[in-house]
């Protein structure tokens, strides 16, 4: 069974401004998801992933990790070992932006990157802060990820 990647795009209290169109940033997060599970050889999976502005994210990100301020991505794993995966994934979109452009990386490449990365922490994986966490497993494979996806781009 292919798996089932619902793309949410919204926020409170306001239009969300998406770089690029929101129907782009959709399609481009929805490759990301599926590439991700093919990667991990997941065959049926569930995730759901919205985009939220920097003042919907700062409340989860406080409510769920303690942590103020607005991030680029939550992940909420919503399964048990043996069950199929399924979960939430929250970008924020206005941090995406702020990251791609520091990063000097196109925003739809940012965009796929978060949405990897979530993806990955709803699977299981995790990475050390600081300066190891570019050295991480983890990291490694989102970043083969996310190269193949450029070169598959359109």
């Amino acid at each position: 069974m292919a798996a089932r990647v619902a793309v949410q795009v919204g926020s409170r209290g306001g239009r969300l401004r998406v770089p690029g169109g929101r129907r782009e940033a959709c399609r481009e997060v929805r490759r990301a998801v599926r590439a991700t599970l093919e990667a991990r050889a997941i065959p049926d999976a569930e995730l759901s992933v919205t985009l939220l502005d920097d003042s919907a994210i700062s409340d989860l990100n406080d409510e769920y990790l303690g942590h103020p301020g607005p991030t680029d991505v939550l992940a909420f794993p919503l399964f048990e070992r043996g069950e199929p995966v399924l979960g939430d994934v929250c970008i924020g979109i206005e941090q995406a932006a702020r990251q791609a452009s520091a990063l000097d990386v196109p925003f739809r490449e940012e965009m796929m990157r978060l949405a990897v990365h979530g993806t990955l922490h709803i699977l299981g994986m995790d990475h050390p802060t600081g300066p190891r966490r570019s050295a991480s497993a983890m990291w490694r494979l989102q970043e083969k990820i996310v190269a193949r996806l450029r070169g598959e781009g359109h």
